[in-house]
């Protein structure tokens, strides 16, 4: 179970760390998009380098296993405003732009979803997990 586990941890993360990476390394682009979609253009730079680091962190703690719990939580809690924010379908006017958005939000819902499983999962089995650098930072009962 233990390399099963950190099998489905890695693939997890890897949206997440690939994410972060273009977030970092793409800001500009980045920034653009941020404030087409609504956000301030003086927080917008910010937004993404910002949403960029908290990728990294929570994917990176997802993917190794360092406080795998606390690291599902950052990445759904970037996920369910990020759903919401850049992703808000019932604005879109044309049809297309409106079914991708759609499947932008509900993509980032289900995987907020799932991030919240995963801290669930481990607060609630950590210790008894192998193949971690940490036991989980939360105990849940």
């Amino acid at each position: 179970m233990d390399v099963l586990v950190l099998v489905g941890r890695i693939l997890f993360a890897v949206l997440f760390l690939g994410s972060a990476l273009n977030h970092l390394t793409q800001t500009k682009a980045m920034t653009g998009y941020v404030e087409s979609r609504g956000v301030p253009s003086a927080a917008a730079a910010g937004a993404v380098a910002g949403s960029g680091l908290l990728l990294l962190a929570g994917g990176l703690m997802v993917a190794v296993g360092l406080w795998a719990d606390l690291g599902a939580l950052l990445l759904a809690a970037f996920l369910f405003p990020t759903a919401v924010i850049m992703h808000a379908y019932w604005k879109e006017g044309d049809g297309q732009a409106r079914q991708m958005e759609m499947v932008h939000f509900l993509k980032d819902i289900s995987l907020g979803g799932a991030a919240l499983v995963l801290f669930a999962f481990f607060s609630y089995a950590g210790h008894d997990l192998g193949l971690t650098i940490t036991g989980p930072l939360f105990h849940i009962d």
